[in-house]
């Protein structure tokens, strides 16, 4: 497939929801912007460096194991943010990583933004079933 890597945005949903409300000014609303978020369709869902976790002020609310590179360990799973890339949203959790490891997109999420890999061009691109534009499947 190569090596596919996009920009992104990732928001701490419960402040956004505060924001909403008229609690939480807008411009507190703790957000990351990636330019190299890798797309990893062998990964299930989004995964976030510890150092971003703490920074969007994630709350952890349990331990899944999950199988790695290095073998099977327990990884903190925390609590929803907003993933947006290329203009789609989608809410999701976070499974805490490594510092050391990129953040991770993996296929939930991509199928929640309804994009797929081209790996010719080795880009993200509107899923092809759709139009190109972004629809879920619910049936």
């Amino acid at each position: 497939m190569g090596k596919v890597q996009v920009a992104a945005k990732i928001e701490n949903l419960e402040d956004i929801f505060k924001a909403e409300a008229g609690t939480l000014p807008a411009e507190q609303v703790r957000s990351v912007d990636v330019s190299d978020a890798l797309v990893h369709t062998g990964a299930v869902m989004l995964s976030l460096p510890r150092r971003m976790v703490a920074q969007l002020g994630l709350k952890p609310y349990r331990t899944r194991r999950v199988r790695t590179v290095g073998g099977i360990v327990e990884t903190r799973i925390c609590a929803a943010v907003r993933l947006t890339v290329q203009d789609r949203d989608f809410t999701s959790d976070v499974a805490e990583i490594p510092d050391d490891c990129p953040v991770l997109i993996g296929q939930i999420p991509l199928e929640g933004l309804d994009l797929v890999v081209d790996p010719i061009g080795q880009r993200l691109i509107g899923n092809p079933e759709h139009g190109g534009e972004q629809m879920l499947d619910i049936l």
